[in-house]
């Protein structure tokens, strides 16, 4: 027997399903500017002509761009509005990096570090930040081998959290917060963490998905043997 579809009220997985946000209800969320919101819908179709030909984002997403990509990403800023020096690690489609320099574009002293391993990601990165004039570097290198001095570090579906504080360590050692979106296993995530780091870390729930957290990283000790 085939199981039953579920309601349409509800996800796959039985939660509540989060109702697709518009540009103007990202606008009323996040405080954007019509000059944001005219960079964000320029980065959005950007997004949606690369992605036929790159696999950036799921193509299943991006009818919900502005809840799961776009406020996703800008929610971060809540979290440290006096932040100006930000890195992204694993920046891949510009999640949350671009997004963050859109909205800090025009702040004094606003920056992003976008580092990506993938060339092809990183011309993609390149071309949205030299579009928009954004203020943003795209490096294309591995994080940990990067001599960067930032205030926030911050990744989303880069790693699990054990391997992702391996790339974030010279930047929390420097000084940084790490501010990480995860999904709903993030306990999981944070326990196994535990088994090779000594860190201190809370959980802040996502203001975009009900099942979404934001690990916060405040002290990253030494590694542990395992």
């Amino acid at each position: 027997m085939s199981a039953a579809a579920p309601p349409p009220d509800l996800a796959e997985n039985g939660a509540p399903a989060v109702p697709l946000m518009d540009a103007a209800g990202f606008q009323a969320v996040s405080g954007a500017t019509p000059a944001q919101m005219a960079d964000l819908e320029r980065f959005r179709l950007m997004l949606a002509e690369r992605n036929e030909v790159m696999n950036l984002v799921g193509p299943a997403s991006l009818p919900d761009f502005w809840s799961r990509h776009a406020w996703d990403s800008a929610q971060l800023l809540k979290l440290a509005p006096q932040a100006r020096a930000w890195a992204d690690l694993g920046a891949g489609a510009g999640l949350p990096g671009l997004v963050l320099a859109i909205l800090g574009k025009g702040v004094i002293g606003f920056h992003v570090d976008l580092v990506e391993s993938m060339t092809k990601r990183c011309k993609f990165l390149s071309e949205v930040v030299a579009e928009l004039q954004l203020p943003a570097t795209v490096h294309n290198a591995r994080a940990e081998n990067l001599d960067l001095t930032v205030e926030i570090v911050t990744a989303r579906a880069c790693a699990p959290l054990h391997r992702l504080l391996g790339y974030a360590r010279p930047y929390l050692q420097g000084g940084a917060t790490g501010l990480f979106l995860k999904g709903q296993d993030v306990v999981a995530e944070m326990k196994e963490a535990a088994r090779y780091w000594e860190y201190e870390a809370d959980v802040v729930p996502s203001k975009s998905d009900p099942r979404g957290r934001i690990v916060r990283v405040k002290r990253l000790g030494r590694a542990r043997k395992v």
